[in-house]
């Protein structure tokens, strides 16, 4: 199977990017960096079915995949504090990216977020 992580050089990406090569998959990580290390994959560099894409979600991307786990978003408060423009727009034009893609390989997806794109609820 031929699977997608978006922020896969983030914390929890990272992880999943492990357990699915370590289950056999092909993996490709797309990541842009803003809040994910390089160094979190480097260990999954040689591996032939490991793929790093740098890139952020919300650019166009074709490429074929059997699943898609968009993590990416910028989770933590010093990340997308200091932009929360682009940390709203990865959230929602990433999704949408990737559920454009999903749709056109009949791939199915997993959405993440943080929570923070919700803003302060009234009171």
């Amino acid at each position: 199977m031929r699977i997608l992580v978006t922020g896969g050089a983030g914390f929890i990406g990272t992880n999943l990017c492990k357990r699915l090569l370590n289950e056999g998959e092909e993996v490709i990580c797309l990541d842009n960096f803003s809040s994910g290390q390089k160094e979190n994959v480097t260990e999954f560099m040689n591996n032939p079915r490991f793929q790093l894409i740098e890139q952020d979600v919300i650019e166009p991307i074709d490429i074929e995949v059997d699943q898609i786990y968009n993590l990416a978003c910028p989770a933590s408060p010093p990340y997308y504090q200091k932009d929360p423009i682009h940390t709203t727009c990865t959230c929602v034009e990433g999704a949408l990216r990737m559920l454009n893609l999903a749709v056109k390989n009949n791939a199915k997806v997993l959405l993440s977020s943080t929570s923070e794109i919700y803003s302060e609820l009234p009171e």
